[in-house]
């Protein structure tokens, strides 16, 4: 960032700032304005070194406690502050991005992690243009969005957020008149006033269907919208990049969704609310493409008395009118001079009867003949609109919105993201072993040995006769039944890409899949879904490659893959496999099996797309999402992928058109280069093999910590995790089962609640051990040269440690002992002490890997940021802090409750803070 663009950030924060204390006054009064002021001047102080202004906050605590509403509206003035903050980061981000854009068309550098730059690579690289169409042509890039508990922000929120986003543009325009300018401060200080008066937090759970439409606003506010443009960009930049030549470009980008299909631990997504989530899903893009339609009516205008359509178009006119109402024929024939407008009004009027017939039950089959029967029949109508401009003067008006919504329709269909159904690999076992017993084929199935169960499995797999034809078992079986059968439903009712991946939670076994397999072919699915399992944990991930090569020497499982096109997706866990076994291991470890993975399909000659299950903080798999594609193993990627974007993650990336499109490119930049010819290292066999003493060494330390006994005391006593579940920010609950360990305790809260505490300990705890001990072993003194270079030249290893120099900036040891002392002596003594030693440690070997005196000193904006936001952050921590020691000797339920709804009041704040928190 320069000076100039560091000006205008300063510009934006000053200005939100000062109507956030005009209106803190306003709607409270000067007393909580100084207060406020007097907390965040002694945060400063304390955060230049001054101990007695930590003191001095620790002091104002109890009286600030005692008085809740005054807590409260500290609190709130702190969140709001950071939620502004924000708002003008995001802001400077895209006026960086339109420097950075200008900049490169004035020298003719492609701008990075862009189309521009990843089409010039591959031609750089050699890449003629019959490969760079292979490539085209096997492209498959899917972001699958869910509800994971993550997003502290209420729909409502998020969308009085985007109306402030767009008047702070709109105020630092230049240019702007007096009278505009009044205007728009007016809105602005509106807004903030509304911000102000809202609750971020909920009063109850999220439905299932709440979540869903959440994840609906982003596709309304942008995803819909930004899609075409970033095929229309790479067909600029492929015709730039290779003149003369013709590509086609098929619909490799689409979306994918969880949300009301993922029925892992959560008892809430019924039959009930994922059939609903189909139809609701369906009725938003009818809803968009009646808008575009509708616009299209406005922009289509040609008259016959200027030019000619095509027979083609006035014969499905013709064909329109016999299933029009009487009542409508006049209407219609006062276009007959315009005939595109006049098809599309009919068009609007069909889409129309396509929504109705939506809220229908699909079983009620007295359909009306107006409503489109499929997404084909739509795509019909606008391409024989298409072939009549092209064949008569209107290339240019092809070109345009039409061909954007013809887009729009081959990404979006009529299911505008494919559902995913996610069950519980015990679930499904459950249901085989009550269907085969109650048909006496085995008392006891779940007894029978792995070889036993596939033989049993693969012979009924091939049985052509139903097992399920009548649902008399008990109802968690009738419901795993039920649900194959809901999808053959929807894949009938909405269209074949309503749903087309069934994925296995939990699977450590082969005979998984194949249960799997069997209900699939109970219900007519055989080879129209996918069958994914999911390898979470370390020892999963170890077995993965053995379980897939079980698969594919299975007879039934091969029949599968040709119905599939010898396609296999495989989904990878990044959340579990990291609470299991820390950072180190699980990033190696789930490196080790995306390249035996490779190897193993490659050997059985099946196509590999990896599911990459990624979180939003570098515990969970987050940071940037394009640098980490590209450290992946080469074999691994190859132009395929889905990865998840969760809770925060989303609305960061797609609140913002502008940050959106970039997100956008970012991810299809990555994903085009692994496709390339990508880099080989001669001694990445050497780095392997350091790689695996290193990720030894962190798991024993990593598990020596969460193993001993006082490390559930502490995790308990020194967060806030007894109270993230009472956060009202998910469906799910957060446990899979009702128990204190961490094993039942889902991923997401576990990394929450070390965030909140400022320990981020999931994204850098036992590297320092590594780098240290393998560095002492042996006395040899080139070790840590050794390690530098992996740091240099190797993807992988270079993107670990500057996750690890991330998770250590945003971490925080000072206001980490803070939480410490909530807990006893001997536990903190056996657990933070320990915390802390291996955070300094892991601070002094990683800049000893790096070669640097800071953490993060390549990344001068973030670590700026985060030096910035500290002493904003800092004072919710104490807050915090004082409530949940409150809480530990308050006994009045009335109270308790009061005191509760403040801590959750702070940790939206520090969630706001932080940005991503899980």
């Amino acid at each position: 960032m320069n000076e100039l663009q560091q000006q205008r950030l300063s510009a934006n924060i000053h200005l939100l700032g000062n109507v956030l204390g005009e209106t803190i006054i306003e709607q409270e009064g000067h007393d909580i304005f100084e207060l406020e002021e007097q907390i965040r001047a002694l945060s400063k102080r304390w955060r230049t070194g001054d101990p007695a202004a930590g003191a001095a906050i620790k002091a104002l605590m109890p009286g600030l406690i005692d008085d809740l509403p005054r807590a409260l509206a500290v609190l709130k003035a702190f969140t709001t502050y950071f939620q502004l903050v924000n708002l003008a980061e995001d802001e400077q981000r895209v006026e960086i991005l339109r420097d950075r854009a200008r900049e490169a068309q004035m020298t003719g550098v492609p701008m990075r992690e862009t189309l521009a730059e990843s089409v010039a690579k591959l031609r750089d690289e050699g890449l003629s243009e019959a490969e760079v169409q292979h490539i085209l042509d096997e492209l498959f890039i899917v972001p699958v969005l869910t509800a994971h508990p993550t997003e502290t922000k209420r729909q409502t929120i998020l969308a009085k957020l985007s109306t402030l986003s767009d008047t702070l543009e709109q105020i630092t325009t230049p240019g702007l008149l007096p009278s505009e300018e009044r205007e728009l401060m007016e809105q602005l200080r509106e807004d903030i006033v509304l911000l102000w008066q809202s609750d971020e937090t909920r009063d109850r759970p999220p439905t299932v269907l709440d979540e869903v439409r959440t994840g609906l606003y982003f596709f309304e506010v942008t995803i819909f919208h930004l899609i075409p443009k970033i095929y229309e960009e790479l067909e600029r930049v492929l015709a730039e990049v290779f003149p003369g030549a013709q590509f086609r470009i098929p619909p490799f980008l689409r979306y994918g969704s969880w949300i009301g299909g993922d029925r892992d631990g959560n008892p809430f997504v019924t039959l009930a609310v994922t059939e609903e989530t189909l139809r609701t899903m369906k009725e938003t893009v009818l809803k968009q493409y009646n808008l575009a339609v509708d616009d299209l009516y406005q922009h289509l205008i040609p008259a016959v008395t200027r030019v000619e359509i095509s027979d083609e178009l006035r014969e499905s006119i013709v064909a329109d009118f016999k299933i029009v109402p009487e009542n409508e024929v006049e209407v219609l024939e006062r276009f007959r001079m315009e005939p595109y407008r006049q098809k599309l009004i009919m068009m609007f009027r069909r889409l129309r009867a396509t929504r109705t017939e939506n809220e229908r039950p699909w079983d009620d089959r007295a359909r009306n003949p107006r409503a489109y029967r499929n997404v084909d029949e739509f795509m019909h109508d606008l391409r024989i609109i298409e072939r009549s401009l092209l064949a008569n003067n209107g290339e240019r008006l092809a070109r345009g919105r039409l061909a954007a919504l013809i887009r729009q329709v081959e990404v979006f269909g009529f299911h505008l993201a494919t559902l995913d159904m996610r069950q519980h690999s015990a679930r499904q076992r459950e249901a085989v072993a009550e269907i085969f017993a109650s048909y006496s084929i085995f008392a006891d199935y779940q007894a029978l040995a792995e070889a036993d169960k596939l033989n049993v499995l693969t012979r009924e797999i091939g049985n052509a006769r139903p097992l399920t034809a009548q649902l008399h078992f008990s109802a968690p079986t009738n419901e795993t039944v039920a649900l194959l059968r809901l999808m053959r439903r929807a894949k009938d009712e909405i269209d074949e890409d309503a749903v087309q991946t069934y994925i296995i939670s939990m699977t450590n076994t082969a005979s998984h899949v194949l249960e799997a397999l069997l209900l699939a072919k109970d219900a007519g699915l055989l080879g129209r879904i996918d069958i994914a399992p999911l390898f979470e944990t370390v020892s999963d991930l170890d077995a993965a490659p053995q379980i897939m090569a079980a698969l594919f020497e299975n007879a039934a499982y091969r029949r599968h893959l040709e119905l599939r096109g010898q396609r296999q997706q495989i989904m990878i866990g990044y959340s579990d496999s990291n609470k299991d076994g820390g950072y180190l291991r699980a990033n190696w470890m789930l490196f080790l099996a995306q390249r035996t993975l490779a190897r193993v399909c490659d050997q059985y000659g099946v196509k590999l797309t990896l599911f990459h299950g990624r979180g939003g903080t570098l515990g969970r798999g987050g940071g940037p999402a394009n640098r980490a594609i590209l450290a992946q193993p080469p074999e691994s990627v190859r132009g395929r992928v889905r990865l998840t974007e969760q809770g925060e993650v989303i609305s960061t990336r797609y609140a913002n058109m502008a940050l959106a499109r970039r997100h956008m490119e970012q991810l299809v930049n990555s994903v085009l280069l692994t496709a390339g010819r990508r880099p080989r290292f001669a001694q990445e066999e050497a780095w392997a093999q350091r790689m695996d003493a290193l990720s030894d060494i962190a798991f024993h330390k990593y598990r020596a910590l969460v193993t001993q006994p006082e490390f559930i005391t502490y995790f308990h006593e020194a967060t806030p995790i007894d109270h993230i579940g009472a956060l009202n920010i998910g469906s799910r609950p957060a446990r899979r089962k009702a128990t204190q360990g961490i094993s039942d305790l889902r991923a997401i809260p576990w990394v929450f609640a070390w965030t909140q505490s400022r320990v981020s300990l999931p994204s850098w705890y036992g590297v320092g051990t590594a780098l240290e001990q393998w560095c002492a072993a042996d006395q040899d003194a080139s070790k840590l040269a050794a390690l530098r270079e992996m740091y240099r030249e190797w993807p992988l290893f270079g993107t670990v440690i500057d996750n690890v120099q991330m998770g250590l900036a945003k971490a925080d040891m000072e206001i980490a002992s803070l939480y410490a002392e909530l807990t006893d002596d001997a536990t903190r003594t056996a657990i933070f002490s320990d915390i802390l030693d291996e955070f300094q440690r892991t601070e002094r070997l990683v800049l000893l890997v790096v070669e640097e005196d800071q953490l993060l000193a390549k990344e001068p904006v973030l670590r700026r940021s985060i030096k910035v936001r500290n002493p904003y952050v800092d004072p919710m921590n104490y807050i915090q802090v004082a409530l949940l020691q409150k809480l530990k000797t308050e006994r009045n339920a009335g109270r308790r409750q009061q005191l509760t709804a403040a801590v959750l009041s702070s940790v939206n704040g520090i969630a706001a803070g932080l940005q991503n928190t899980g």
